[in-house]
């Protein structure tokens, strides 16, 4: 019996898909927001898919992170990782100037295999503790990110400095736009999730 009760109140998932060039710190972003570890030099040679379960804002929830790497390459494998999240994270390194061009070429394709504009994104400028060989400047980054309509934060995987807050904003976000759609698509039948209020005393 109480196997069931637990099977109805299953987490929402919020699929977050890491995209950027290789090098910038999309893995240890994700290995440190996972297991509060900094790896520095990890060599990923297939994509990588994470589950935790987190709270957010008082309620359970499941994010589910898919790392991207080295399949930027296979155009089809990579549409498929767009298509199936819900949220981006656009990374950067703010020490190396073409990685920040290339979120430019990462976004069209998001909106490409999307079809729509109305996505959440965040665009994030990492390695924020090498301040000293800062390539692109934080104005730089601003402005495109306020071209964008997305919010841009700067993180370090290494300090772990805005780690938890890229990961905890996006998914707000998502959370949002999910709320939105249902009211938008009520013909759309979700499962009804009753919301349980409990006081923690």
């Amino acid at each position: 019996m109480a196997s069931k009760a637990t099977k109805a109140a299953q987490p929402v998932v919020h699929k977050v898909i890491m995209v950027g060039s290789g090098g910038v710190g999309k893995s240890a972003l994700t290995l440190q927001f996972m297991y509060d570890e900094f790896v520095e030099d990890y060599e990923p040679t297939k994509a990588d898919s994470y589950r935790k379960k987190v709270m957010l804002d008082g309620e359970e929830v499941q994010i589910d992170i898919l790392d991207t790497a080295g399949q930027e390459d296979y155009a089809a494998i990579r549409d498929n990782y767009f298509r199936s999240g819900e949220g981006f994270l656009c990374v950067f390194s703010i020490t190396d100037d073409d990685s920040f061009q290339a979120t430019q070429e990462f976004r069209e394709q998001i909106l490409r295999v999307k079809n729509d504009e109305n996505i959440s994104f965040l665009l994030v400028g990492n390695k924020c503790d090498l301040g000293e060989r800062r390539k692109v400047s934080l104005e730089e980054a601003q402005n495109r990110a306020q071209q964008w309509g997305v919010p841009y934060i700067e993180t370090s995987a290494k300090t772990r400095e805005h780690v938890d807050k890229v990961f905890f904003d996006l998914m707000r976000d998502i959370r949002s736009r999910k709320m939105d759609e249902t009211k938008t698509n009520p013909g759309k039948p979700k499962p009804a999730r009753k919301k349980l209020k409990c006081a923690i005393l």
